[in-house]
């Protein structure tokens, strides 16, 4: 049996972590045996090396080794891939056809992202795993494989079950053994010696110097999320050793190529099970979705103030009144001692007082702004003093007054 050392090596697995050797180990127990094997892990931390170390290690190392990715192939066309098709059994069949049970007959099938199956394609991969028997599409001859599978998938095929999407008895017979490989973020041990060897084999590919990063750079590149796990690792090393100069990388420079890993600065709720990892489930992206729509509301709220307290021309409010009740008066206090008028915003047809929050920015004379409003109200009622004086919230008296005062004929 194969060392964890020795498997590392053959197929290029870089790391150390316990979490990693764990899952290698796993992989090696297993793989004398015909136990379905289920991988689980998110994308990007390098599933599909372990169907593998797992054919590699099985007495089916001579025989067919193919790797499928299920969310890739057409829903109308995944029976026809995996089972074959009998000639005429549909539009564009000219001929028969082998699916891939059949042609790795004897060897090992390994589907990835196999959370993406249609549901009578589950149906038809049960019986498979249960009985070893399937039907060509447009047939009804019964045939017979021995194929070993092993799947993975980095959706959570519990939640699946729960909400009819997957199986439950397919992911009991896939679950058979489970290996579950970590997150980049649970191997910080392994990110800075991954990035060296990424930057080391791009310098060769580019025929360059190969970059190294500063210390304080080195702690930022440990410290990150990484979302996207190894793929995101080496795209980023692959970035850095083209587009940079320096062969010397500073943390600023870093910062550049490292996105926020959440991609929203909203406040998150999760379940106490989501607490290391936010996993994108579908009630946590409606609470998400919830809080984009009161923060959208707020600001609308704040464009609302602006407009009533003097953002938009005081002269617009009466024009935007299509009743005949004001949409807002000027109340104006008299101040008997000093004979000087003030402007108080109210908001009649709801009795509701509603006071200024913020400084209008406008210097508008307010004088000139009294003196439109007055005309304003007197050619609506037809210069009846006593209508126009009611829209204004002031006194008929006032009104007399103020007429004189700005020698409104």
């Amino acid at each position: 049996m194969a060392s964890i050392d020795a498997v590392k090596q053959k197929l290029g697995i870089i790391g150390s972590s316990e979490q990693l050797n764990r899952a290698i180990d796993i992989a090696i127990q297993v793989a004398p045996t015909d136990l379905s094997v289920l991988i689980t892990g998110e994308s990007g931390t390098g599933k599909e090396s372990f169907p593998q170390i797992i054919h590699q290690n099985s007495p089916r190392k001579h025989a067919e080794y193919i790797a499928l990715n299920c969310g890739a192939i057409p829903e109308g066309t995944i029976d026809s891939e995996l089972f074959g098709h009998e000639k005429g059994s549909f539009t564009g069949a000219h001929d028969a056809r082998k699916g891939y049970f059949e042609v790795v007959d004897k060897g090992t099938i390994f589907l990835d992202e196999v959370g993406e199956l249609p549901l009578p394609t589950q149906a038809r991969l049960l019986r498979i795993l249960e009985s070893g028997e399937y039907i060509r599409v447009g047939s009804s001859k019964v045939q017979k494989t021995n194929v070993r599978v092993v799947a993975a998938t980095n959706v959570d095929l519990v939640k699946a079950v729960q909400n009819g999407k997957f199986r439950e008895d397919l992911y009991y017979r896939l679950n058979t053994v489970p290996i579950k490989i970590p997150p980049l973020r649970d191997r910080k041990a392994d990110i800075h010696l991954l990035f060296r060897k990424f930057v080391v084999d791009f310098a060769d590919k580019y025929r360059m110097p190969p970059i190294r990063l500063e210390e304080d750079a080195v702690d930022s590149l440990i410290n990150y999320r990484w979302p996207g796990n190894i793929r995101q690792l080496k795209n980023i090393a692959e970035q850095i050793s083209v587009i940079e100069e320096k062969r010397v990388i500073t943390k600023i420079t870093l910062l550049k190529y490292l996105p926020a890993a959440d991609g929203t600065n909203l406040p998150m709720l999760i379940s106490r099970d989501q607490q290391s990892t936010f996993t994108g489930s579908t009630d946590a992206k409606e609470k998400e979705l919830l809080y984009k729509v009161l923060f959208d509301m707020r600001k609308e709220l704040n464009d609302l103030k602006k407009i009533v307290f003097g953002k938009v021309p005081a002269a617009n409010v009466f024009e935007m009144n299509h009743s005949n009740e004001p949409l807002m008066n000027s109340i104006y206090q008299e101040d008997t001692d000093n004979n000087n008028y003030s402007a108080y915003p109210v908001a009649d047809n709801h009795n509701t007082e509603i006071q200024a929050s913020e400084e209008v920015e406008e210097s508008l004379s307010l004088s000139d702004k009294e003196r439109e409003f007055i005309i304003k109200a007197l050619e609506k009622h037809r210069n009846k003093r006593k209508n126009a004086a009611k829209e204004l919230g002031i006194s008929e008296r006032t009104l007399y007054r103020k007429i004189k005062e700005y020698d409104i004929k």
